[in-house]
């Protein structure tokens, strides 16, 4: 198709604002999916994204809008997650589009995620249409929103559009707006190839599927791309765009999206945010790349099972290529056995990694308690990264360990400012500043309930790891948003916390962790063992160590066989005998005497460490 009538947007917008449910109304107006065919969140293929009720991978499709005029335009929309965790989706799809309908609920107006989508939509030079969405509710105020909306981003009154995506009220005036604001896609269908990836997954019989926005050129099918940075080239298998349903065509032209069929078997032969061009006639320079995010978390992953090692690897490799924010490394443990240190964007980008690779592959998984990279600079001068904490230098060697810190914005109403200025510096929250998002009304009142206010501190992110969403959402009833990004690193008062068990460390409980909270997790750690780990013949002590100083101790009580039982009389002296004999056999089988610590120790440890 002509260039000058293709429209390439996607939909941003916080969590449960209704990005899906729109994608929905909008295939259902254009026709493109039938209405026997029409499911709730078409786009949303993956059980773990309708079980949760939220979008995990960014979708393509490609719709066909004809003007009252008789104009007809291709708009290929692009859905996108909400979730913080998933931001990376979210910049790999603005870096394919033009345009980005801007989704706001009527009922909750700006959340932090809002602001975190816009930023990211303005840094890459895209129109921005707003779409107040959810008017059908009773308890919806789009005048309200609406004046927020203009108030924080500067938008004019007549660009806001009105819709309800339930109804499908405003979805016409919504997809004119789409073919009159947003720009056709530049480029000529004579210049060399260059496509971006902005997404692939792995087919058993078609390799390597890059999901493309072609920006130069055509590609025909059949003839034989190279993928730019690891300069592989193969025949380009099968051609194709998304109505939802794969669709093959013969050629991809400029400014439209789909996907290639590569045929490559490496799964890092064709990285995301690489470029795709023809071998025949290659570009030169490759698209502007999309920049790799660091893992945030880190934690490792077993097979619960040790011959399905390999099967993990193979699952790890294939999920990387579809999921490129994760990372992993072989480690090995003596209580564990061999797995894999993976890094993640966050708990919540863990929790989805871990049910895939147990949904679709059928593993089964133990996960240790995830923590963050530090960076420890050594007396020596050197500068070390350590993810597992087992890896950290000796005491003696270390100058100081530097932690992550992040700028967390959290949104919430003005009702709430205490509880979450609280919250947070309990934390070692650093206060940054504070701003309303609504100006005060006639009567001055600019702290009412109604008023939501922008909160702004840095953070070490490991304070934020495990339970501050949770303690956040009950402080604020469940009104207040949050949203962060990676500042840099700062010194800290960290230590190595381990865990001994009968005098023996226990490597995948060993955490660092501030000084001052130190007591209380290892004093927890020890409590939770001694009722996990089965009784011995001998006493066993567990304890939480940091460095040479035991700071907590719970012992595991012996079990007594009556030695007695079969002295029926005799002297006292005999019946001492036999508890002096048996008191010397604990002794001794305290000292060479192992302590197998069960699984079922290990995930209740670390269950109640991610809770």
């Amino acid at each position: 198709m002509d260039p000058r009538f293709i429209r390439n947007f996607c939909i941003i917008a916080h969590i449960d604002h209704g990005k899906s449910t729109l994608a929905d109304r909008l295939l259902q107006a254009t026709g493109t999916v039938e209405g026997r065919d029409m499911v709730e969140q078409v786009l949303d293929t993956m059980d773990l994204e309708r079980e949760r009720g939220i979008t995990i991978k960014a979708q393509a499709v490609r719709m066909t809008y004809t003007e009252p005029q008789g104009q007809t335009y291709q708009l290929n929309l692009i859905d996108t997650p909400g979730h913080v965790d998933f931001s990376h989706e979210v910049s790999r799809s603005l870096a394919a589009c033009e345009g980005a309908l801007l989704v706001v609920d009527a009922t909750q107006g700006i959340q932090a995620q809002t602001l975190a989508n816009v930023y990211l939509a303005m840094e890459h030079d895209l129109v921005i249409i707003p779409v107040i969405n959810k008017i059908d509710l009773d308890v919806a105020e789009p005048a309200r929103v609406s004046l927020e909306v203009q108030q924080a981003f500067g938008f004019a009154e007549d660009e806001i559009t009105f819709a309800s995506a339930k109804d499908g009220d405003g979805v016409e005036d919504l997809l004119r707006s789409i073919v009159q604001r947003i720009p056709a896609p530049a480029g000529r269908a004579s210049d060399p190839v260059r496509a971006l990836i902005f997404d692939s997954k792995y087919d058993s019989y078609k390799g390597v599927v890059a999901y493309v926005r072609v920006f130069d050129g055509e590609v025909p099918a059949g003839e034989r791309v190279r993928v730019l940075s690891t300069g592989a080239d193969s025949e380009a298998l099968e051609l194709g765009f998304f109505r939802p349903g794969a669709t093959k065509v013969d050629r991809l032209g400029p400014g439209e999206v789909g996907y290639i069929a590569t045929g490559l078997k490496s799964v890092g032969d064709a990285p995301v945010g690489d470029t795709i061009t023809l071998s025949r006639r290659p570009a030169q320079t490759p698209l502007k790349a999309h920049e790799p995010l660091k893992p945030m978390v880190f934690a490792g992953l077993y097979p619960a099972d040790g011959e399905d090692y390999l099967a993990l690897r193979e699952a790890l490799e294939k999920l990387q290529l579809n999921d490129a924010a994760l990372t992993f490394q072989p480690e090995t443990s003596l209580a564990l056995g061999s797995g894999f240190r993976c890094g993640f964007l966050g708990l919540l980008h863990m929790d989805v990694v871990q049910e895939r690779l147990e949904r679709e592959y059928d593993l089964v998984l133990l996960a240790t308690s995830p923590s963050v990279a530090y960076r420890v600079v050594l007396t020596d001068g050197t500068v070390q990264d350590v993810a597992n904490p087992s890896k950290l230098p000796d005491p003696q060697r270390i100058a100081e360990i530097q932690e992550p810190w992040i700028d967390l914005s959290v949104i919430t109403p003005a009702s709430f400012i205490g509880a979450v200025m609280d919250l947070v510096e309990n934390r070692q929250g650093e206060y940054k500043r504070m701003e309303y998002l609504q100006q005060a009304g006639s009567d001055g009142d600019a702290a009412s309930d109604s008023v939501r206010v922008l909160l702004e501190y840095s953070i070490p992110l490991s304070e934020v790891l495990v339970d501050f969403y949770d303690r956040l959402k009950g402080r604020t009833q469940g009104y207040a948003s949050m949203d962060y990004s990676l500042a840099g690193y700062r010194p800290g008062k960290l230590v190595k916390l381990e865990i001994l068990v009968n005098g023996e460390p226990v490597d995948p409980l060993s955490a660092i962790v501030h000084r001052d909270g130190a007591y209380h997790h290892g004093k927890e750690l020890v409590s939770k063992l001694r009722t996990l780990i089965p009784r011995q013949l001998f006493e066993v002590p567990i304890q939480a160590s940091i460095g040479n100083k035991i700071i907590a101790r719970e012992t595991i009580k012996a079990l007594r066989k009556n030695v007695l039982a079969k002295c029926y009389g005799g002297d006292v002296t005999r019946k001492r005998k036999l508890l002096e004999k048996q008191a010397e056999g604990k002794k001794r089988m305290k000292r060479v005497g192992r302590v197998e610590i069960p699984q079922e120790a290990f995930m209740g440890v670390l269950k109640m460490t991610r809770s």
